[in-house]
């Protein structure tokens, strides 16, 4: 009887699971997909080809993948490779504590190219969910603060973190959610195009930011006298502005960011830093169907620009700067380096950098599909992002691990909550 495991079958999506299937003739090429539908009925799909061993079994751990989206032995690969059956859409998790993502798992006894056309001889659905159990989301409005609280379950105290994406706007939670599972107080902070704050991006206003930080200091299951920052994209830039300013900034976590203020003047009270103007002439079209902006953003190391650097020398805690080898949104890496030069020059000496080989712009949590291009929201055609399908998850992988240890290493935590 031919068999299909999958183990665990209820998981977080940040963790791995094993599949395996047996019962087959030897030596025989079958095909493993996977397939979800999203919150908004989009499909996104994959497929790997594979041969039985000479017991009729395939092992994902250890069965080499010889075909279909990808190859080699890649255990998570099914789920790394899901891309939207409707071009340029991304699997966002917008549901992050009441369902989970179902991925319908399918095994067939031969080469398929259109599995949902032929009958799968095994299949399994599994659930993939985005919060632990007993995981709290709490809607922040508070004075201008737009936003979600995620609280691990227990009493605490937990070390406090801000959670921001980048010029997308919007509130996307599913990071903090995952960051509650592993026993952070996340607060996913939105910063434009949610609820009643602004549509677009004018001037940004770091106040609202040190209001953001002193509402998640002073909640009662936040520990110690500081909180961390983890964002990305333009997130990263507002986030390395909040460490070089903000008092309540202990740790900073920037994924493929920039080192200075770009496009839109940043202000802090009497405080205005002008901005790096985009060089939108400078996109470049990557084929008919999608454009890179990441020569957009002018070299800040222009003398008209020095002013527009942020200070990063005067941040109280260390930052981390994540960076993609092969992002085509952001020149990354020269700008992570050139944050760290400035950093030992005034003589700060925890700033890093660790860049990911293959890993392009949009490095996220485990178990989020690798998303080369997709529709941006205020560009006319999709924006690609870069990487490498294998590279750039298994730096998710790492950097996840790495992101975590970054922040309980560096985040003081007291014994006792607020209470």
């Amino acid at each position: 009887m031919v068999g299909l495991s999958v183990s665990p079958e209820i998981s977080l999506a940040d963790e791995p699971v094993k599949i395996q299937a047996w019962g087959l003739p030897p030596d025989l090429v079958i095909t493993l997909g996977a397939w979800l539908k999203d919150e908004k009925g989009h499909i996104f799909h994959s497929r790997a080809f594979y041969k039985t061993d000479m017991e009729g079994k395939v092992d994902l751990e250890k069965s080499p993948a010889t075909g279909g989206d990808f190859h080699g032995v890649c255990p998570m690969g099914l789920f790394w490779a899901l891309k939207p059956t409707t071009p340029f859409k991304k699997l966002i998790k917008r549901d992050v504590i009441g369902s989970p993502f179902l991925i319908h798992l399918e095994l067939y006894s031969s080469l398929v190219f259109k599995p949902h056309e032929d009958e799968p001889a095994a299949s399994k659905v599994i659930e993939r969910w985005y919060a632990a159990p007993g995981v709290q989301r709490i809607l922040i409005r508070e004075g201008r603060v737009r936003g979600a609280l995620f609280l691990p379950p227990g009493e605490g105290p937990f070390p406090g973190v801000i959670d921001m994406y980048g010029g997308n706007g919007g509130l996307l939670e599913y990071r903090s959610s995952l960051l509650a599972s592993r026993g952070f107080a996340s607060l996913a902070l939105a910063y434009f195009a949610y609820d009643d704050l602004p549509i677009l991006l004018g001037e940004m206003d770091l106040k609202y930011f040190e209001e953001a930080a002193q509402i998640l200091c002073d909640h009662p299951k936040v520990s110690g006298d500081g909180v961390g920052v983890v964002a990305i994209c333009k997130g990263a830039e507002v986030a390395l502005a909040m460490a070089s300013y903000l008092p309540q900034i202990a740790a900073t976590v920037c994924i493929n960011g920039s080192n200075a203020v770009n496009d839109i003047n940043l202000c802090y009270g009497d405080l205005v830093i002008k901005a790096i103007p985009y060089k939108m002439e400078r996109i470049l079209c990557i084929d008919f169907w999608s454009n890179s902006i990441a020569n957009i953003i002018d070299n800040p190391r222009k003398p008209e620009y020095q002013d527009s650097i942020l200070p990063l020398e005067k941040a109280r805690g260390p930052i981390l700067f994540m960076v993609g080898e092969k992002d085509q949104h952001i020149n990354s890496l020269f700008f992570a380096r050139e944050a760290k030069s400035r950093a030992e020059k005034y003589g700060k000496k925890d700033v890093y950098v660790q860049c990911y080989p293959g890993a392009g712009h949009l490095i996220e949590p485990p178990g989020i599909p690798f998303c080369p291009v997709s529709q941006g929201s205020y560009f006319p055609l999709p924006l690609t992002w870069g990487g490498e399908l294998l590279p750039h998850c298994r730096a998710q992988e790492t950097s996840w691990k790495a992101l975590q240890e970054f922040l309980f290493r560096n985040i003081r935590c007291s014994r006792r909550n607020k209470l």
